[in-house]
């Protein structure tokens, strides 16, 4: 399982026109799921996103989570980050969990960002989504589950 993490000033993703989510400080999570993947890793996961430190303090260095900088999440499933890409021209989806399961591991992720007090917000599983964001720094971190 791959995240994605921007830390936003602001983002929001639309379907079809229509606001869907949208926060202002906070995270942007790109959330991709491989086969093998299950709900108690993307729980861990989630865990590990919301307590990672990407946030500055008073002293400019990244030693703050979400919680104590403060600020809101918006989760976006995206299953391109699984994608093999190591040759060729045009990437593999082989390694992409199944939409269904997928769908278990996205729900189990955010449902455990919220369980730990956080306000998340969403895309649309399997929708063509149009995503805005002010990345902040730019500060962008890939956590990957992969114990290859």
């Amino acid at each position: 399982m791959r995240a994605l993490l921007q830390r936003v000033r602001e983002a929001e993703v639309r379907v079809g026109g229509q606001v869907r989510g949208r926060i202002g400080r906070g995270i942007l999570v790109f959330l991709g799921c491989r086969k093998g993947d299950d709900p108690a890793l993307a729980r861990g996961l989630a865990e590990r996103c919301a307590r990672y430190r990407i946030f500055e303090d008073e002293t400019g260095r990244t030693q703050l989570d979400l919680a104590r900088a403060g600020g809101d999440l918006l989760v976006i499933s995206q299953f391109t980050l699984v994608a093999d890409t190591r040759k060729g021209l045009r990437p593999s989806f082989d390694p992409a969990l199944p939409p269904g399961e997928a769908r278990e591991c996205l729900a189990a992720f955010v449902e455990r960002l919220r369980e730990l007090g956080h306000r998340v917000e969403e895309g649309e599983f399997g929708a063509s989504m149009e995503v805005r964001l002010v990345n902040d720094g730019p500060a962008t971190y890939l956590l990957d589950t992969d114990r290859g």
